[in-house]
């Protein structure tokens, strides 16, 4: 298991469309990451293991309460190392606001061409297209700049 130590590394921008992955929620919903187009999307993959993960998880509730009334949305994928009970009993504890699916396989990891270190997170644009990859836990002042600016396109 590779684990991020601490900081942020941002790996390019415009990086092609995001894959059109299947997502299966905690709460029971089935939903394509298509099916999210015309939202502005961070995809997060994180661990329940993993401490950088869990430091910005309350970083990742506050961005989607401050951009989800405006067409922002979150999606946190925990890996397929997780156990199912630990990610569930993580989101309930937290009341997390967002989205949280189990890559129970590592077939949506591996769509996203792989994660070699948790946290990785993907901004997604309205169009689908990956606008930012990052590694560790984001500038979020950067981060929520970018935000407003795709919100705003």
């Amino acid at each position: 298991m590779a684990v991020a130590a601490g900081g942020f590394s941002l790996l390019g921008g415009g990086q092609g469309p995001a894959p059109d992955v299947a997502l299966r929620t905690l709460a029971g919903e089935s939903l394509k990451l298509s099916d999210l187009r015309g939202k502005v999307v961070l995809v997060n993959f994180w661990a329940t293991s993993c401490t950088t993960c869990v430091h910005e998880m309350p970083a990742l509730a506050e961005a989607h309460r401050r951009f989800a009334a405006r067409g922002y949305e979150t999606v946190a994928v925990a890996m397929s190392y997780d156990r199912p009970d630990y990610v569930a009993n993580f989101a309930q504890e937290r009341a997390l606001p967002f989205k949280v699916a189990i890559d129970i396989d590592g077939a949506i990891a591996q769509a996203f061409s792989g994660i070699p270190a948790t946290p990785t997170s993907f901004l997604v644009s309205k169009q689908g297209r990956i606008l930012q990859r990052y590694v560790g836990e984001p500038d979020w002042e950067a981060f929520a700049k970018l935000v407003e600016a795709e919100l705003a396109a």
